[in-house]
């Protein structure tokens, strides 16, 4: 459910502070064009990304959850021209929009499109020696949330910076007992960090285009 004052706020911040580019309209329209669902992040919540990737002053970048390929731009206009940002999709379909999009971006020797489900992708990685990475986004199925967190701390390093999406479900993430498997994953997740000394996080709910919901920020330490 969306407000129109909220998403005319969006808006506004968008056309000051993120206006679309050929590349970033066109990634729209493609994932579009191809059926895919309307999810990606808002352009402001895209430019957010892309600072924190460049605040981090990033040079390898983990994107679990692709979908077209919106977000990944974003993240991968941050990165030097010797970086490297590794985005797992589960569907094929999905995955070859974003192959496209990205490559329509100019960005397609900085990114590698990997294809499957992210809970076999990772270990994969690990076992390559792929990390550690210096930022890692979650923006996947999020029944897997606290399973993907996980992940994210083993394939990185004192620093690392970990964002998960979507963490306020519409406000039912303070819901005490979810019959919704997203919720409850979610929460499982903010458990997880919550106990998890490694972690120094917080999270925000957010207003806007995209609804009501919000993002989790965690920082591996030492």
């Amino acid at each position: 459910m969306t407000n129109p004052q909220w998403t005319d706020v969006d808006h506004y911040f968008t056309e000051l502070l993120a206006p679309d580019d050929e590349a970033l309209s066109a990634a729209l329209a493609a994932s579009t064009a191809a059926g895919l669902p309307e999810i990606a992040v808002a352009p402001n919540q895209g430019k957010l990304l892309h600072l924190l990737a460049r605040v981090q002053g990033a040079r390898t970048i983990l994107e679990i959850g692709t979908l077209g390929g919106y977000s990944t731009i974003w993240l991968a206009r941050a990165l030097p021209a010797d970086g490297r940002l590794i985005t797992l999709e589960y569907d094929p379909a999905h995955a070859d929009v974003a192959r496209s999009n990205i490559a329509r971006a100019g960005l397609d020797k900085l990114v590698e499109v990997r294809t499957g489900a992210a809970l076999d992708s990772l270990p994969r990685l690990e076992a390559e020696g792929a990390g550690p990475f210096d930022l890692v986004f979650i923006d996947a199925d999020k029944v897997n949330n606290p399973h993907y967190v996980e992940w994210a701390l083993k394939l990185s390093r004192p620093g690392t910076v970990i964002v998960v999406d979507n963490v306020v479900r519409g406000g039912k993430v303070a819901t005490a007992h979810p019959d919704d498997p997203s919720v409850t994953g979610t929460r499982e997740m903010f458990d997880l960090v919550a106990r998890e000394p490694r972690l120094d996080a917080t999270a925000f709910q957010t207003v806007g285009s995209k609804g009501h919901d919000g993002l989790l920020l965690a920082r591996v330490v030492d």
